[in-house]
């Protein structure tokens, strides 16, 4: 695990990110709160890719928390039984969305602790939905990130906790809105697990890892 890398590294770190891509987005698909929750609750040990592809037919016919109860599990399990551990993630689907109707009025709480309540959602997921649909400056931690933030020193931790805690105490302010984006898609893209693009990186100067490829 590397080392912490001092605030003026940070700082150029994310100004060449954000000279990169101004605004990243994440690549899950979706239409509304309710859809961004399902999305990244259904993304839990599978890739984006799969999951829109999944969710691009059950989202025409079920896009809120009734409609969604109304098609059924039966129905839901086999628009998403391409996706892994679908049995139970379409029962997690059925069940947050009967806690929607049930408690919030069919509406997505902005809270993490309300989120967190949900079947099916952890902190992770209750970030990315607090960060991409209210602009919260949360930290969703994902093992992309994990693995840019130790080898880069940009964000060092033993585990998710730490990591998340790293990125809020040592990235400036001013970036922390899209810090989490702009990590994951650098693990996803060019710092991935096997051979990382090292060659083709933004931040190869600034960055710790020692088995650098190039």
């Amino acid at each position: 695990m590397a080392k912490q890398l001092p605030y003026p590294v940070m700082r150029e770190i994310f100004t060449r990110f954000q000279a990169s891509e101004a605004e990243p987005v994440g690549e899950l698909e979706h239409t509304n709160a309710y859809t961004l929750v399902v999305a990244v609750a259904l993304s839990a040990q599978a890739t984006d890719k799969g999951v829109n592809k999944a969710t691009r037919g059950l989202f025409a016919v079920a896009d809120t928390p009734q409609k969604m109860l109304n098609l059924g599990l039966e129905a839901v399990t086999e628009h998403i039984k391409t996706i892994g551990l679908y049995r139970n993630k379409a029962k997690n689907v059925i069940k947050l969305s009967q806690m929607l109707v049930d408690d919030y009025g069919g509406e997505v709480p902005n809270s993490r602790a309300a989120l967190q309540r949900l079947p099916g959602v952890g902190r992770k997921t209750a970030n990315v939905v607090l960060n991409m649909w209210w602009g919260h400056p949360a930290q969703a931690v994902d093992t992309h990130i994990f693995r840019v933030g130790n080898r880069a020193g940009i964000c060092p931790g033993k585990d998710v906790d730490a990591v998340e805690r790293a990125i809020e105490d040592h990235v400036p302010v001013d970036f922390q809105q899209h810090a989490h984006h702009w990590l994951i898609l650098h693990g996803r893209y060019i710092c991935i697990a096997r051979k990382p693009k090292c060659g083709a990186c933004i931040i190869n100067d600034l960055c710790q890892f020692e088995e650098k490829t190039t």
